[in-house]
C-alpha cells in the first residue's frame, strides 16, 4: 500500500518538477530547495516579528490597541510587516508539508535519515504551537477564539483538569501577567524551533539553509505583494470574554483542526492529533523488517581521472553522493534531486536501487548501459563506480571574482567578444573547455565558456550571443562599456580534452564553438598530434563568425579539419557547402564511430539528438563528452529572465 502511494506521489512530483525545470531550470526549481526555503521563511517571520514586538503592549485593551495601530496608523510599514509575518508563517507550513511529503514519496526517510525525519515531526508540533500562540497576541475576536478553544483542548488532559479555563471565566482574570506569558512564549518558542531546525539539518551532508537568490527574491516580492493587496487586519474588535465568538475567518494553515474541537469530543481530537503524530514518527520503521544481524555499511570505491581512486563507506539508505560529500570528496553536483545530471557515474560493479529522476538527466539507454546518478543511487552492497573529472581530492570552494571589461568587439550581428580582466590581476588556473558563471545583481547566474586557452595572462575571452530578452546579453550589446565591473565565479566544468590516442570529432552548435576554440588552441600549443575534425553547425553563413580562423588552423595543422554546416542557408548566401543538421553530417561521413572520441557543445536539443545517434553508430559511451547549454531567456512564448 505504501509503495503504491509513493509511486503516485513520485509521478506527481516529477511531473510538476519537470514543468518548473522547463520554465526556470533545475538550479532555481523551488521543489529542490524546500528545506532551504523553510529556513529563509523562518528568518522572514523572525525579522518581521521582532519589529512588531517593539510596538506590542501587554494587557487589555493595550494588546489590541497596539496591534490595531500598527495596521492603521503605521500601515505603510507596521501593517505591511504584520501581513508579511502572517503570510510567511503560512508559507512555512506549506513548504514544511511539501518537504516532508517529497521525502516520503521518494523514500528518503529510512535508514540513517530516521533522525531527520523524527526531528521533522517534532518541528511540526513546535511550529504549530508557535503559530497558534501568535494568534493569541492581538486579542481580537480571532485571538479569543484561538485562546479559549486551545485552552479547552489542553484542559481535557488530567494534569490540568479544568484549571486553565478557570482563568477565562471572568475578564478581570486576564491581565498583564497573562500577556507577558504569551509574549514570552512567542519569543522563546521560535528560538527552540531554530535550534531543532539546525539539529534537523545536521545529518544531511552539505545541507543548504539558504535558497538561491532568485527564489529568495521572488518569494520576498510575492509576500510583499500579498501584504499590499490583501493586508491582514484584526477581526471583530477587541476580545470580550463575556460573549462567545460566533464568526471569524480562520487561518486554515494553522487552525484546520480547531473546528473539530468544537464538534468532536476532545478525546477524539487528541487521539487524531497524537495518533497521527505517532504514525508519522514511526514511518521510518514501517512496515517492520525482521532480519538477523546488523547490516554492515557498504564499501564504495570511486575511480576518477589519472588513476585516482578513493574508498569510503555508505550508511544504509544513503546515496553515493551523500556518502561522498560526507567524506568531503570533490564530487560534482547541483540539484541533488535527479534533475541536473551533473553527478552521473558509470557503475563498474555492485547492485543498487535507483530513485526516480528526470528523463533529461539520465536516459533509459544510459541506465541500461550501466550509468547512474550518484544523488539517486542507493547501494545495496559494495560498489565500484567511475566518475569523469574526479581527481580524488576534496571539495574546493568556487572563488568569486570582480573583473573589469577591457574589450568589446562584435564578431557578428548577434555575437560579441567580451574580454575581462580580474580586478586583482589574478590569473585563473583553468583548463581549456571550462566555463565561468557571470553573477547578476540578484544572484542569478549566466554560464559562459572560456574562448581562450590557458596562457598565463589574466585575460578572459567570452563569446556572448544576444538572446532576445536576456538580461545579461542585452546589457552586453546595449549598455556595457569598457571599464564596467562584472562579477563572476569559476572556473567550473569538466568539458575538457582527455588524454587518449583516439582521433577526435568536435561538434559545435553556434557559440558552442567557444569552448572548442579554447580546447583546440590549447591542443595546438601543447603539440597534440591526434587527428581532430570540427563540425560547426549554424543557421546562416554570417553565423560562422570565426570561420577564417578555423580555415587558417586547417592550413597550419595537418591534423585538423573544419566542416561548417548550415541548417537554414539564405538564398543570397551563395553557400555551396554542407547543409542540414550538424550531427547528421557526421552520421553521413562515418558509418562506424567506434574508435573515436566525440566532444559535443551546443544546445540541449542538439546534444540530446546527437549523443544517442552517435552511440547507436558504434561510439563508446565513455568516449562521448558533452556540454549542453540552455538560453537563460526566450521569446514570449517561453519564460525568460
Amino acid at each position: 500500500m505504501i509503495k503504491r502511494i509513493q509511486a503516485v506521489l513520485q509521478w506527481l512530483f516529477l511531473s510538476v518538477e519537470g514543468l518548473f525545470n522547463a520554465a526556470f531550470g533545475d538550479r532555481v526549481n523551488p521543489f529542490y530547495h524546500l528545506g532551504a526555503i523553510t529556513f529563509f521563511l523562518f528568518w522572514l517571520v523572525g525579522g518581521s516579528g521582532l519589529y512588531l514586538y517593539v510596538f506590542f503592549d501587554t494587557g487589555i485593551p493595550d494588546a489590541y490597541d497596539s496591534v490595531y495601530a500598527l495596521s492603521t496608523k503605521q500601515w505603510w510599514l507596521g501593517g505591511i510587516l504584520r501581513s508579511v509575518h502572517r503570510y510567511a508563517s503560512d508559507a512555512m507550513v506549506l513548504t514544511m508539508a511539501l518537504h516532508m511529503l517529497r521525502y516520503f514519496a521518494f523514500d528518503r526517510f529510512r535508514g540513517f535519515r530516521w533522525f531527520s525525519w523524527l526531528t521533522g515531526v517534532m518541528l511540526i508540533w513546535m511550529v504549530y504551537a508557535t503559530g497558534i500562540n501568535g494568534y493569541m497576541l492581538p486579542w481580537d475576536q480571532l485571538a479569543q477564539y484561538a485562546t479559549v478553544t486551545a485552552f479547552e483542548w489542553l484542559d481535557w488532559l488530567p494534569i490540568f483538569d479544568g484549571a486553565l479555563m478557570r482563568n477565562f471565566l471572568y475578564a478581570k482574570h486576564v491581565g498583564n501577567r497573562f500577556f507577558t506569558l504569551l509574549s514570552f512564549m512567542h519569543v522563546g518558542l521560535p528560538l527552540v524551533v531554530l535550534m531543532v531546525m539546525s539539529i534537523h539539518a545536521q545529518r544531511v551532508p552539505k545541507a543548504r539553509t539558504m535558497p538561491p537568490r532568485p527564489i529568495a527574491g521572488g518569494l520576498s516580492a510575492t509576500l510583499l505583494a500579498l501584504a499590499i493587496v490583501a493586508p491582514v487586519h484584526s477581526q471583530g474588535g477587541v476580545s470580550d470574554l463575556a460573549r462567545a465568538v460566533t464568526s471569524v475567518e480562520l487561518d486554515w494553515f494553522y487552525m484546520a483542526v480547531f473546528p473539530l474541537m468544537t464538534q468532536w469530543p476532545m478525546g477524539w481530537v487528541w487521539a487524531l492529533v497524537v495518533g497521527g503524530s505517532v504514525l508519522l514518527a514511526l514511518m521510518p520503521w514501517f512496515p517492520p523488517r525482521f532480519r538477523r544481524g546488523e547490516r554492515r555499511p557498504a564499501q564504495l570505491v570511486v575511480h576518477g581521472e589519472g588513476g585516482a581512486s578513493v574508498q569510503f563507506q555508505a550508511r544504509q539508505g544513503e546515496t553515493i553522493l551523500d556518502a561522498g560529500l560526507r567524506e568531503g570528496l570533490g564530487l560534482s553536483y547541483e540539484c541533488r534531486n535527479g534533475a541536473c545530471g551533473l553527478c552521473i557515474c558509470t557503475v563498474r560493479q555492485g547492485a543498487y536501487d535507483h530513485r526516480p529522476c528526470s528523463p533529461g538527466a539520465l536516459a533509459e539507454d544510459q541506465k541500461a548501459g550501466g550509468m547512474a546518478l550518484m544523488c539517486c543511487a542507493v547501494p545495496r552492497g559494495d560498489m565500484e563506480v567511475e566518475v569523469r573529472g574526479f581527481t580524488g581530492g576534496g571539495a574546493l570552494a568556487v572563488r568569486e571574482y570582480t573583473a573589469s571589461v577591457v574589450r568589446l568587439e562584435p564578431l557578428s550581428a548577434d555575437v560579441m567578444l567580451l574580454v575581462l580582466r580580474p580586478s586583482d590581476g589574478a590569473v585563473l588556473d583553468f583548463k581549456a573547455g571550462q566555463y565561468i558563471n557571470i553573477l547578476l545583481e540578484d544572484g542569478q547566474r549566466r554560464a559562459f565558456s572560456f574562448a581562450n586557452p590557458p596562457r598565463g595572462d589574466a585575460l578572459i575571452e567570452l563569446h556572448v550571443r544576444l538572446v532576445p530578452g536576456g538580461r545579461f546579453t542585452t546589457r552586453v550589446f546595449r549598455d556595457m562599456k569598457v571599464g564596467d565591473a562584472v562579477r563572476f565565479e569559476g572556473p567550473l566544468g569538466r568539458f575538457t580534452l582527455r588524454d587518449s590516442p583516439l582521433p577526435i570529432l568536435f561538434v559545435a552548435g553556434a557559440t558552442g564553438f567557444a569552448p572548442v576554440k579554447s580546447i583546440l588552441e590549447d591542443a595546438f600549443a601543447r603539440g597534440v598530434s591526434r587527428p581532430m575534425r570540427l563540425y560547426w553547425g549554424v543557421r546562416r553563413r554570417e553565423d560562422l563568425y570565426m570561420l577564417e580562423l578555423c580555415e587558417r588552423w586547417q592550413r597550419e595543422h595537418a591534423s585538423f579539419n573544419i566542416v561548417p554546416v548550415l541548417s537554414d542557408p539564405a538564398g543570397d548566401d551563395g553557400w555551396t557547402g554542407r547543409t542540414g543538421l550538424v550531427h547528421e553530417a557526421i552520421l553521413a561521413d562515418f558509418a562506424d564511430l567506434h574508435g573515436y572520441e566525440v566532444y559535443l557543445c551546443g544546445s540541449v536539443r542538439m546534444v540530446e539528438a546527437a549523443a544517442p545517434a552517435f552511440i547507436g553508430r558504434g561510439l563508446d559511451e565513455q568516449a562521448c563528452f558533452s556540454d549542453a547549454f540552455l538560453p537563460a531567456a526566450r521569446l514570449p512564448a517561453n519564460p525568460g529572465p
